[in-house]
C-alpha cells in the first residue's frame, strides 16, 4: 500500500499542471486572435491567469509556445476518432456517426476550444512564430496515425508502408483542416460544411491510394 499513494499524488499533480497549461493556453490563444501575437507578451498572458512570468515561464518555453495546448487538444478529436473507428464499418460511415455524436455530447466549453484551436491554425498560416505550434501538433498526430494504420492494415508499426500511409493521412487531414478552418473563420456558412466528415474521409481515403476507408473483412 505504501507504494499507491505517492503515484496518485503524482498523477493528481500532473492533472492538474495539464490542466493550468490548458488555462493559460486558452487565455494566449484569445489574445494571439483578437490583439496579435506581436502585441500580446509573456507578462499580459500571465497576468491573464494570474500567475507570475517567472511561473508562466516554468511551463512553456516561449509565448508562442503557449498555443500548443489548444492546439493539441484540437488535432487529438479526429486521432481520438480514429481509434475508435470499427473494423468492419467504412471511414465515410464511421466519421458521419462520431460527427453526430459530437453535436449531441460537445459540451460549450470544448466546443470553444475547438473555436480557439481552428484560430491558431489560421493565424499559423500568416504568423511563422505560431506555425511551429500547430506542426508539432501535426507530428504528434502522425505518430498516432501510424499505429491505427499498423493496427488496421495488421502490419508492423515500422513497416515503410505503415509510415508512408500514416504520413499522407496526416497531411491530408492538415490540408483539409486549414481550408476548413479558413473558410469558415472568413464568414463562409457553417451548412456549407456539414459533409465535412466526408470530405476528410475522402481526403485520407484519396491520400492513401484506397489503403485506408474501406470495411475490413472478419
Amino acid at each position: 500500500m505504501g507504494d499507491v499513494t505517492p503515484m496518485k499524488r503524482s498523477g493528481m499533480s500532473e492533472q492538474r499542471r495539464q490542466r493550468l497549461r490548458l488555462e493559460i493556453s486558452r487565455e494566449a490563444a484569445r489574445m494571439f486572435w483578437e490583439d496579435g501575437v506581436a502585441a500580446t507578451s509573456g507578462d499580459r498572458i500571465a497576468a491573464a491567469v494570474g500567475l507570475s512570468t517567472r511561473t508562466l515561464w516554468r511551463h512553456f518555453r516561449t509565448k508562442e509556445s503557449c498555443a500548443e495546448p489548444i492546439v493539441a487538444k484540437g488535432v487529438s478529436w479526429v486521432t481520438d476518432l480514429l481509434r475508435r473507428w470499427p473494423a468492419d464499418v467504412s471511414l465515410e460511415d464511421h466519421v458521419t456517426a462520431e460527427g453526430r455524436r459530437y453535436v449531441r455530447e460537445t459540451t460549450d466549453a470544448d466546443a470553444a476550444d475547438d473555436v480557439l484551436a481552428m484560430k491558431m491554425v489560421v493565424l499559423s498560416t500568416r504568423e511563422p512564430a505560431l506555425r511551429t505550434a500547430w506542426l508539432m501538433a501535426c507530428d504528434q498526430s502522425e505518430h498516432d496515425m501510424a499505429a491505427i494504420v499498423a493496427a488496421r492494415l495488421r502490419l508492423p508499426p515500422d513497416d515503410r508502408r505503415v509510415r508512408l500511409h500514416a504520413a499522407a493521412a496526416s497531411a491530408a487531414m492538415r490540408v483539409t483542416n486549414e481550408w476548413v478552418g479558413a473558410a469558415l473563420l472568413a464568414g463562409a456558412d457553417p451548412r456549407d460544411f456539414v459533409d465535412t466528415p466526408h470530405l476528410v474521409a475522402h481526403a485520407v481515403r484519396t491520400a492513401t491510394g484506397g489503403a485506408l476507408g474501406d470495411a475490413i473483412p472478419a
